[in-house]
């Protein structure tokens, strides 16, 4: 399926205004994110990305983490079924070296909304400032902080998810694998029921066929991933697990949802680690959404039928896992689904 005209208008529009981050010496990355964040937060930019739906109440809060304090985003639906809620801690994507709270805040509204939960979105320490693994380091104890003082937003620490786009997918699965790892050392660490991870990425060494199928595509070129990679590793061990998940036992691990996108050089690495956590009997929903480009949820006004049809999934999602009594209805293991 082709994408759509104005998708392909906006990776024009990339193009025209300086490509992209990844390109850059880091001693250059920060000025540029900064230039990208005005245009984002610009009319041009809200265009784009939207804003949370008004009926959700929002919060902005800080974690405390070694060595930082990070800025967190609450979203709280209207009513909510139960106080303490359920809680699905948001990690967003740009690469590891940029993105913010704004870039995700219409769809955390979203899943806020549909799901009745409570979501924390993170403003994590990003790269080439803080290279790996600063990002999943902060993104794990954030979430660490959060589960030790439930009463302070409300939030059940027995029922927490993860969900996150592109690097954040890759943070997400992380954190469930940090969190596993504590646990078989046994240390106490959070209990995490679900994982929702949205284009991620997946491996920072090897060159998967589909960066070489699509090697140019709105948003996200193929040469991106490697150039973020390159920034987010700073010389460290791309093959270390934490960084590289596919490389990882992932056993043990919660329930996922993964989700791709038809024209978008990071599909092999969510296919790829679906396959790797159904193999490792991880219960695992997979769905390909059909002309749509990276960075979908974060484009409801240009990809509409695409963004809020992937909030549902992901709504639908961590219900289901964070609900005992709704687990009868979840999707079996291994389900495959292609999305238009």
């Amino acid at each position: 399926m082709r994408l759509p005209l104005r998708t392909r208008v906006l990776g024009a529009l990339r193009t025209a205004l300086g490509g992209s981050v990844a390109d850059l010496p880091p001693p250059e990355v920060p000025a540029a994110r900064e230039r990208s964040g005005r245009i984002q937060a610009g009319p041009a930019g809200r265009v784009v990305v939207g804003r949370h739906d008004r009926r959700v109440v929002t919060e902005d809060a800080s974690l405390t983490v070694p060595g930082a304090e990070l800025p967190v985003r609450i979203y709280r639906p209207p009513h909510l079924a139960a106080v303490p809620a359920p809680v699905v801690v948001n990690i967003h994507g740009g690469g590891f070296v940029q993105g913010d709270l704004d870039q995700s805040d219409w769809f955390c509204g979203q899943v806020a909304l549909v799901a009745g939960v409570v979501v924390v979105s993170l403003d994590y320490r990003l790269a080439p400032e803080h290279p790996f693994p600063v990002p999943a380091q902060d993104c794990y104890a954030a979430v660490e902080a959060l589960v030790a003082e439930p009463g302070r937003f409300g939030i059940d620490p027995q029922r927490v998810a993860v969900m996150g786009d592109s690097a954040g997918g890759n943070l997400s699965t992380v954190v469930c694998l940090m969190a596993r790892d504590a646990r078989r050392r046994g240390e106490a660490a959070p209990t995490i029921g679900a994982q929702c991870l949205i284009y991620p990425g997946t491996e920072m060494v090897d060159v998967l066929p589909s960066e070489r199928a699509i090697p140019t595509a709105p948003i996200l070129h193929a040469s991106d991933i490697r150039g973020f990679s390159r920034l987010y590793l700073a010389g460290a061990d791309g093959t270390d697990p934490y960084a590289s998940p596919l490389r990882a036992d992932l056993s043990d691990l919660p329930p996922a949802l993964v989700q791709t996108a038809e024209h978008d050089p990071l599909r092999d690495h969510g296919i790829r680690y679906a396959d790797a956590l159904a193999a490792a009997g991880v219960t695992v929903r997979y769905t390909d959404y059909q002309g749509a480009c990276h960075g979908y949820v974060s484009m409801p006004r240009l990809l509409p039928t695409t963004a809020h049809q992937a909030a549902w999934e992901v709504a639908s999602w961590v219900s289901t896992c964070l609900d005992p009594a709704d687990r009868s209805s979840r999707t079996p293991e291994g389900s495959p689904t292609v999305a238009s």
